[in-house]
């Protein structure tokens, strides 16, 4: 499929799970504005033994690994967990070469109970990345329990935030087709 690989990552193991719900979202109106295709995740899909000693070299996580790797965008989201991004989410985090996200759009973020950890995002999630050397989108979305209903986001603020941040993936992806961008070895 021809257009930008922009692949989600929800840190959550709940299903049903808000944080999933959110990079659905994100993902699906990325791929309407931009085209190209999508690949949505969790830890769930990690399996059964993801960050315990008997974890596998290659078991389930391999693929979306890869698939996270390999994207040409990012969608990451985590719901806060005592204050911060949750365990999990983080080791998956820790099995990426420090080199490989560099200059790759990331948009960053979180689900939680209420608005008082809305700066997550910004004491948490956009260090990591900056190790990375992403390029972390400037909007950063946090979204609490009141921002949904019954079928996913329902605050139109949220919304109007979500749209803002997945417009900010344009300046890299509008290069995509153009030229490829360089790695870094």
């Amino acid at each position: 499929m021809p257009g930008p690989r922009i692949v989600a990552f929800a840190g959550s193991w709940s299903r049903p799970s808000k944080t999933r719900s959110l990079v659905e979202e994100a993902a699906r109106r990325a791929v309407a504005r931009f085209g190209g295709s999508a690949h949505v995740f969790d830890i769930a899909d990690l399996g059964p033994d993801f960050g315990s000693l008997r974890q596998p070299q290659d078991g389930p996580h391999t693929r979306h690994l890869d698939a996270f790797l390999a994207a040409d965008a990012l969608i990451v989201a985590s719901p806060v967990y005592k204050g911060s991004y949750t365990g999990l989410f983080k080791h998956f985090i820790d099995l990426i070469e420090p080199v490989a996200l560099v200059g790759k759009p990331v948009l960053l973020a979180a689900t939680g109970g209420g608005d008082r950890h809305a700066l997550v995002i910004e004491h948490q999630l956009r260090p990591v990345f900056g190790f990375f050397e992403a390029h972390t989108l400037a909007t950063g979305l946090y979204v609490s329990a009141s921002d949904f209903g019954p079928d996913g986001l329902a605050s139109e603020a949220a919304s109007t935030r979500l749209d803002r941040a997945v417009a900010q993936f344009a300046a890299h992806l509008s290069r995509h087709d153009a030229a490829p961008l360089l790695a870094v070895g």
